[in-house]
C-alpha cells in the first residue's frame, strides 16, 4: 500500500474529525482496506467505499462531499503508481475550528452521483445495532432494540400463510371450485369462486435458558420473546435451570426491567446452573400433550451447556418433535463462525431438531422469522 495513500487517507480523517465528523482510527483502518478492492481511477466508487467505511452518518454528509471533493483534486496518491504522472500531491487544507464552509460547497456538483437521493450508502445507528452482539450491549440498548423488535413482530403478524383458502371479494380465481359451483347451477358460471393467503398468527411454546452461561443474552432474548407474544397470542413461556418455572402469567410487553427483576426474584436458581434434559422431560410430562400440536412452533433459547445425564434430553426432544411442527434451537454462541455443537447436550440435541440458529444480535432473530410462518 502506497505511503501518499496513507497520509491523504489520514489528512481526509483528520479534516473529517475537525469538522465535527466521528471518524475513529479503526474507521481508517476500514477506510484503507475499503480502498484496496476498489478502482482508484473511478471517483464515484472511491467515494462511496469511503462513505461507508469511515461510517458517514447521514447529518454529515454534506461536510463529508465537501471534504471529499477537495481529497479528489489531491487525487494522485489515489491512483495506482503505474497511473501516476506525479508524487507528493498537496494535504487536504484543514478548515480551523468554529470557521464557516466555504460557499456553494465547492467542488460538490461534481461529487452529485446518479444514485437517488436517500439511497447512499453509510452509516445506520439502527443497523450497527442490529449487528451489535449482545455481549456487548448496555442496558440503553434495550430500549432501541424494543422499537425494532416491534416492527420484527409486526412483519410475522403480517406474513401470508403459503396455503390458499376460499374468500369472499378480492382473491386469485378458484378455478376447481368455479367449476363445481358451476355444475350445482346447471352448468352456468354465475361467479367465480376465489381463493387467498391468510394471515396466520403462530402457535409458540418458548423454552429459555436462564442459567448463569446465559446471562448476557437472557435479558434481550426474553425481550424478543415478548415482541413476538404480541402477534402469537396463544403462545406459551417457560424458563429453564435447574427446574422448569411457566412465565406465561407473569410475561406483559413494556415495563422490561420490572419484568426482568421479578423473574430473578421468583425463579429459582435465575442465574444459576442447568439442567437441561431434567427440565425438558419435565415439559414433556406436564405440558406437553396440553401446549402442543401440529401447529406449534416450539423454540429453545440456550447455549447447550449442560453436563448432566443426555439421555433425559434426547428422549425429552424426541417426543417434542414427534408432536410440534417445527422444533428451533438458538444458541448464542453458534454466532461465531469457529463454533460447532460438539457439547454432549447440543450433539445428543442435533437429530431431534429442525434447525440449529444463532441467537447472538438482532440479525440472527430476524432471520428466524420466516421459520416461524413457514
Amino acid at each position: 500500500m502506497s505511503g501518499d495513500l496513507v497520509h491523504h487517507l489520514a489528512s481526509f480523517a483528520g479534516a473529517l474529525r475537525e469538522r465535527g465528523v466521528a471518524v475513529t482510527l479503526s474507521d481508517q483502518a476500514d477506510g484503507l482496506a475499503a480502498l484496496t478492492l476498489v478502482d482508484l481511477g473511478d471517483r464515484d466508487e472511491v467515494r462511496l467505499a469511503l462513505r461507508t467505511a469511515l461510517k458517514i452518518r447521514p447529518r454529515d454528509s454534506a461536510v463529508f462531499e465537501e471534504l471529499f471533493a477537495l481529497l479528489w483534486k489531491a487525487r494522485g496518491a489515489l491512483q495506482a503508481p503505474e497511473q501516476r504522472v506525479s508524487r507528493g500531491a498537496p494535504d487536504i487544507p484543514r478548515a480551523r475550528p468554529g470557521s464557516p464552509r466555504p460557499g456553494g460547497r465547492p467542488g460538490f456538483s461534481e461529487t452529485s452521483s446518479t444514485i437517488p437521493e436517500g439511497e447512499e450508502p453509510g452509516y445506520s445507528p439502527e443497523a450497527a445495532l442490529r449487528r451489535k452482539s449482545f455481549e456487548e450491549c448496555s442496558p440503553d440498548d434495550l430500549q432501541a432494540m424494543e422499537k425494532i423488535l416491534s416492527r420484527l413482530a409486526l412483519r410475522l403478524a403480517t406474513r401470508p400463510s403459503r396455503r390458499r383458502v376460499p374468500v369472499r371479494g378480492r382473491g386469485e380465481p378458484d378455478l376447481r371450485r368455479s367449476f363445481r359451483r358451476a355444475v350445482a347451477q346447471g352448468g352456468e358460471f354465475l361467479s367465480l369462486a376465489r381463493r387467498a393467503r391468510p394471515v396466520e398468527k403462530p402457535r409458540l411454546v418458548v423454552l429459555a435458558d436462564t442459567s448463569g452461561s446465559m446471562d448476557p443474552h437472557t435479558r434481550f432474548l426474553l425481550t424478543f420473546v415478548l415482541a413476538l407474544r404480541r402477534v402469537a397470542r396463544s403462545s406459551e413461556i417457560f424458563a429453564f435451570n435447574t427446574a422448569l418455572v411457566r412465565l406465561t402469567p407473569w410475561l406483559r410487553w413494556g415495563w422490561v426491567d420490572l419484568t426482568l427483576e421479578r423473574l430473578a426474584a421468583s425463579v429459582p436458581d435465575w442465574s444459576g446452573g442447568t439442567k437441561i434434559g431434567e427440565c425438558l422431560a419435565e415439559f414433556v410430562e406436564y405440558y406437553l400433550d396440553e401446549l402442543v400440536d401440529g401447529k406449534t412452533v416450539v423454540l429453545i433459547l440456550s447455549d447447550g451447556l449442560d453436563r448432566g445425564d443426555v439421555e433425559p434430553l434426547a428422549a425429552a426432544l424426541r417426543a417434542i418433535r414427534s408432536r410440534a411442527r417445527r422444533v428451533v434451537w438458538l444458541n448464542p454462541l453458534a454466532g461465531d463462525s469457529r463454533y460447532e455443537p460438539t457439547a454432549r447436550a447440543m450433539a445428543a440435541a442435533l437429530p431431534h431438531i429442525d434447525d440449529l440458529l444463532p441467537a447472538h444480535n438482532l440479525e440472527s432473530l430476524e432471520r428466524l422469522l420466516p421459520l416461524l410462518a413457514a
